[in-house]
């Protein structure tokens, strides 16, 4: 029962739950990046790269069973049986992991900044022992009515 025991302490731990939670938000998070590189930026940029559908950027390395060397499409050249480098997918990966990662580091700063900002918070000042003595001959003389 000793190994179950320290298992059962090592999971309940806050760092291990705090992780488990961070890999599920990230999880949800990388499919929003998806999404939006997806369905937003990918057509943007294939807009502006004379309608070019990223996913069907690829080089046939060597032609398929019908011996044509030029498909008009990723699936068609895959469907032939041709040995194709496909490259689109890859650069939409890319840019999938550059938003992702300017996020994390965006974060990552506003944190930074936050502990920044309670470390330069000022202390409060030290009473020199002539402001001590000041305050302490006050105090009696206010207890004496004077």
């Amino acid at each position: 029962m000793g190994f179950i025991s320290d298992f059962k302490a090592f999971a309940m731990q806050g760092n291990v739950v705090d992780l488990a939670v961070g890999v599920v938000i990230g999880a949800a998070f990388g499919k929003i990046v998806t999404a939006l590189v997806d369905d937003v930026i990918m057509p943007v940029l294939s807009l502006l790269m004379g309608g070019r559908n990223f996913d069907n950027l690829f080089t046939v390395l060597s032609p398929g069973s019908d011996g044509a060397g030029s498909y008009a499409t990723l699936a068609d050249a895959q469907k032939a049986g041709a040995n194709v480098l496909a490259y689109g997918h890859l650069i939409g990966s890319i840019v999938d992991f550059i938003i992702i990662a300017l996020c994390i580091f965006m974060v990552v700063r506003a944190i930074a900044r936050l502990h920044r900002k309670k470390e330069e918070a000022p202390a409060p000042a030290a009473i020199s022992s002539t402001d001590a003595l000041l305050i302490e001959i006050r105090d009696s003389l206010k207890s004496r009515g004077v």
